[in-house]
């Protein structure tokens, strides 16, 4: 039985930047994704009670800048209680001219994330228990590779993706043309057989025309959804892309708070979800975006952070899948433990996220 939890105070926020080396560098249309850019945030309390949380920031040119507002946020909420909901509110005023998007969404997102952390430990539960929920296994997709790499390299890598026990990956899409597209998905068809389950992404790389084109040259290809095929804010593009297109479509990664989400939704632009647990706004920012996934029935699934996404999907009523890539592991005490492609959260204290400080020190950038 956990003990009464103290009510928390801020004492103080430290934010570091590392540069972590990808195991499996991904290369998207954007562009070739070696390093994970990562910012560390804690939350230190006066009751000795440290609260953790990670940001991915895409790219090492925003690692100083995204420390440099976490610190310059300390004084404003130095000595406030940890009440997630509260330090939002404040937070949300504070950048309301600004606006809490780019670096100041995913400032406010990775002192959220600590914030409900540290009240996790003090209540000694796991976060999803704290939230209401019961640790389980979440079943998880591998996204740690698949990128443009071209049919016969791809048939390789997703033969690697599923050897540890995954029965689902994730391959990215954007060749050409879509007959290229369509060889590389029946080429990762081949080598991983027809039980596995088969997502694509395009990462915004189409126009709706194309997209409309694309989807249709893979209706037959037992895809389980086509992810963000055109520019991420246009909703409408995505629901007429919706309309004409029999496979699933995914969005949600590039949703800028529960605001976001809800025009999109309005709009029909997607069948499904994936909030980003950074961008949506931390563990506050998800439970709202959860209610807005139940109320229009959209499964909800999660991109990156998978530590405290696990957590978050396993109180969410809609829980579909989560995203696993292991770009944080290398400077995590504790990885997310993973047993034949399902996520598995323990009873520990908090979200998991523990320093490994011989590898923080190793991948620092000053």
């Amino acid at each position: 039985m956990s003990l009464p939890h103290p009510r928390l105070t801020l004492r103080e926020l430290r934010a570091r930047a590392v540069a972590v080396p990808m195991r499996l560098p991904l290369q998207t249309s954007g562009g070739t994704v070696g390093v994970a850019p990562l910012v560390l945030v804690d939350l230190v309390t006066e009751q000795g009670i440290t609260g953790s949380a990670y940001l991915f920031c895409y790219t090492p040119v925003a690692l100083k800048p995204t420390v440099q507002m976490i610190g310059n946020l300390a004084a404003t909420l130095a000595g406030d209680p940890v009440a997630p909901l509260d330090i939002d509110r404040k937070l949300q005023r504070h950048f309301r001219l600004l606006g809490a998007k780019g670096i100041a969404g995913m400032a406010l997102a990775g002192i959220d994330m600590a914030a409900w952390d540290a009240l996790a430990k003090a209540a000694e539960l796991p976060l999803v228990r704290l939230l209401g929920g019961t640790p389980r296994k979440v079943p998880a997709y591998n996204s740690r590779g698949l990128g443009i790499i071209g049919p016969a390299k791809a048939a390789v890598e997703a033969e690697q993706l599923v050897a540890p026990g995954f029965t689902a990956i994730k391959v990215r899409l954007g060749y050409a043309d879509a007959k290229a597209d369509v060889e590389v998905v029946r080429a990762v068809r081949r080598a991983v057989g027809e039980e596995v389950i088969l997502m694509s992404d395009y990462n915004q790389s189409l126009s709706v025309a194309e997209a409309v084109v694309r989807c249709e040259a893979l209706a037959g290809e037992g895809l389980a959804w086509v992810e963000e095929p055109t520019s991420q804010d246009d909703y409408e593009g995505h629901a007429a892309i919706r309309a004409k297109s029999t496979i699933p479509i995914q969005m949600g990664e590039n949703w800028w708070g529960p605001h976001e989400m809800a025009k999109c939704v309005a709009a029909g632009g997607s069948d499904l979800c994936m909030p980003d647990a950074m961008k949506i706004g931390g563990v506050t920012g998800w439970l709202r975006a959860a209610a807005i996934a139940e109320a229009a029935g959209l499964p909800a699934s999660s991109h990156l952070f998978p530590e405290v996404s696990a957590h978050l999907l396993a109180a969410s009523p809609t829980c579909h899948w989560l995203e696993y890539a292991d770009w944080a592991e290398p400077i995590l005490r504790e990885p997310l433990r993973i047993e034949k492609g399902e996520a598995v959260i323990g009873d520990e204290p908090g979200t998991g996220v523990e320093w490994n400080e011989d590898n923080v020190r190793r991948y620092r950038i000053e």
